[in-house]
């Protein structure tokens, strides 16, 4: 997540009446309605998607320490997740955009099927500062959303609108990737995008749960995972406009999304509420050496990848 970006600044009442008008016609008929269910996502294994990270480790170990914009950590990065992908039946493809002197990449991927007028898009930055190998931030959300997307292949899921997938180049230095991405998109196609959840750090190892409040409907999809869970939230405040949701949203498109919390400290009443330690940071290995596979709390990122899941299933079937 970087640091110093600024940016450029009902509900389906279908219920008992669709139930009592299917019990009619099937008293009618002769044959017994039944109502539709919607598909239920299944879990996210968190050992799979802490494997993940222990790769993009690798890979940073390998390549001086680090997997930022114009190194060969990054690219590497990019190989290993489109190759998963690739192999699990998705429609990858690379961005090409340079920032500072140097080349950088977007990987997109797209599910086969679903309305291509309605998109559900899933987003997180796969670069890492020059400091560190960038575990929580943010191989935590690129390995969460690649495990949900093997899942969907595993699972054969046919939703009713199309699925994008997306790991965004160059976040680190302002969000360059995703803005390029946006830049980019012909008016058509953005507005053919019913939502875009960004995932940002979310395995922080002192962690809190913080839900995007830029768009209510997909705000409450979040919320309802977590309080079926008896896990409290708060509103996402201090990575607003700072991750890849800022181009999206100012292109006027419904964005939302979970955080675990970056460089500010933890209080008494979210310790409490949470656990952990009040007066430390939620990721004291903020933009650091340190921020390795030993900078993960296993639970946080277990609780996002389901809800990333959860929501995602919800959103597009």
């Amino acid at each position: 997540m970087t640091r110093s970006v600024r940016i450029r600044r009902a509900a389906l009442a279908t219920g008992a009446c669709t139930a009592l008008a299917a019990g009619l016609l099937g008293t009618a008929s002769g044959a017994q309605a039944t109502a539709p269910t919607a598909a239920t996502a299944p879990d996210i294994p968190v050992a799979a998607v802490k494997a993940h990270l222990q790769q993009l480790q690798s890979i940073a170990e390998a390549n001086g320490g680090n997997r930022a914009h114009g190194g060969p950590g990054y690219k590497a990065s990019v190989d290993y997740i489109k190759g998963k992908l690739d192999a699990a039946g998705f429609t990858t493809s690379v961005q090409e955009f340079s920032h500072g002197g140097s080349t950088g990449y977007n990987l997109v991927a797209d599910w086969p099927g679903g309305s291509a007028d309605h998109t559900v898009m899933t987003g997180a930055h796969l670069d890492s500062v020059k400091a560190g190998p960038g575990v929580n931030d943010n191989g935590s959300a690129s390995a969460a959303i690649l495990e949900t997307a093997l899942a969907v292949s595993r699972e054969g899921f046919k939703p009713a609108k199309h699925l994008r997938f997306a790991w965004w180049g160059d976040e680190e230095d302002g969000t360059v990737g995703s803005r390029h991405y946006v830049d980019t998109l012909a008016a058509a196609d953005r507005a053919k995008l019913d939502a875009y959840l960004n995932f940002d750090m979310i395995g922080s190892p002192n962690p809190g749960y913080f839900v995007y409040d830029d768009e209510p409907r997909l705000e409450k999809v979040f919320k309802d995972w977590f309080a079926a869970k008896n896990i409290a939230t708060e509103i996402e405040t201090e990575g607003d406009g700072r991750s890849d949701h800022a181009p999206f949203k100012e292109a006027g498109v419904p964005v939302g999304g979970l955080f675990s919390g970056a460089e500010r400290v933890k209080t008494d009443e979210q310790a409490k509420k949470w656990g952990g330690t009040a007066g430390k940071p939620f990721d004291p290995c903020y933009h650091a050496a340190c921020d390795t596979a030993r900078n993960i709390d296993e639970t946080a990122l277990d609780n996002n990848s389901d809800a990333i899941a959860d929501a995602l299933w919800k959103l597009s079937s």
